[in-house]
Order: C-alpha cells, then structure tokens, then sequence
C-alpha cells in the first residue's frame, strides 16, 4: 500500500506522496558527482603547479654569437656577364646580412659578437669554404657559435640562401640549412628572413 503524507495547512482535500528515503541509487550518483569534484580540483592544482614552476624557470642566457657577412656564389650562365652588377650585389648582400642579424638578435637567443672586432676576417678565401676559419674566429672574439652565410644564385629569379653554425669551442657543426627560392635579387633578404624563422628560430632554446 502507497503511504500518503498530510499537506500544509489550507490545502484541503489534496494529498501528494510522502517523500521517499533515499536509495543505493541515489547514492552511487552522489559518490559520481564528488569524484568529479575531486578530479577537477585536482587538475586545477596540477595545471598551477605546472605554470608555477614554468613561470620560476629562469630564460637561458643569450648565446654570443658571431654572424658572419652573407657572401655570393653566382653559378647562373650570366654571372660572367654580370660584373656591372658587382656593387648592386653588394648592397644587396649587406642588406641580407644586416636582416639575419637584426633577426637573431631580436630573437633573445643570441647576443651579437663584432665580426670584425678580429680585424681578421679573411677576403679570400670566402669564409663559407675556409676550412673552419670562421670558427677560430669566433673562438678569438670569444663567441660561443659561428654562423656564415651564403646567396647561391642560379639564375636571375632563381637562388638558395644557405648557412651553417658551429661551435666555436669544438667547431662541429651544430646546423646546417639551405633553402631554394624564386623572386628577383632584391628579395635575398625576405629569402634569409624566411630560412632562420624556419629553421634555427623554429627550434625551441635549450634551458
């Protein structure tokens, strides 16, 4: 038989069911609802934990770092021809240069290092094939890597930008990465800028 309970005052003639004693049922979904309670404080406090001690991991020092000047090999069939263009190369090969390190610095990674504080730089041969001369170098001005840097230019609107960088301490490479690209003389810079963003500034820093 169904139990009725009596109704407040002013409700006459109504009758509703008694309220029911709670069951197993309703106590297993009350032990579900606190577990999840107690896992998501859990992974609040995990999560601040994890940007706590993200936040106290000090930024590793800058590298010092000498970049070299960009330097030009041109293997396009009117290189020969091309020496009335000796002096807009240039300025064009000061203008990659001048980009990669404005890039590297900016970057925090690096700490720039005078490349021609040595008074050593040698013209011939280029630095790109000297044999390790760039790591001596840098290791003489005391920088911890060496980047060079080279244009290769294969025909007009064609050409690599290549680089490498070493330690100067041990004078292995650490990398090495070139990269074709179609554009006019004038876009070697964008050329430089697009090869380190995704290569060497794509790498997450050593702490």
């Amino acid at each position: 038989m169904r139990a009725w309970a009596s109704v407040r005052a002013g409700e006459v003639g109504q009758e509703r069911p008694a309220a029911q004693a709670p069951t197993a049922h309703d106590g297993r979904y009350r032990c579900r609802g606190a577990s999840a309670v107690i896992a998501a404080l859990a992974s609040f406090v995990a999560v601040c934990a994890t940007t706590t001690s993200a936040a106290q991991d000090p930024a590793p020092a800058p590298v010092a770092l000498v970049v070299f000047a960009f330097e030009l090999e041109d293997v396009s069939a009117a290189g020969a021809l091309a020496k009335a263009d000796a002096a807009k190369d240039a300025d064009r090969l000061q203008a990659v240069t001048r980009e990669a390190r404005d890039l590297l610095a900016a970057s925090g990674r690096y700490r720039l290092v005078d490349a021609g504080a040595a008074g050593n730089q040698p013209a011939e041969p280029a630095i790109w094939r000297c044999n390790g001369c760039d790591v001596r170098i840098a290791r003489t001005l005391g920088a911890d890597r060496s980047l060079a840097g080279v244009v290769r230019r294969v025909a007009q609107t064609e050409y690599y930008v290549a680089f490498r960088l070493a330690d100067a301490a041990t004078g292995r490479v650490i990398d090495q990465q070139a990269a074709f690209f179609i554009g006019s003389d004038d876009a070697w810079k964008s050329g430089v800028r697009s090869l380190l963003r995704r290569s060497l500034l794509a790498v997450p820093p050593a702490h």
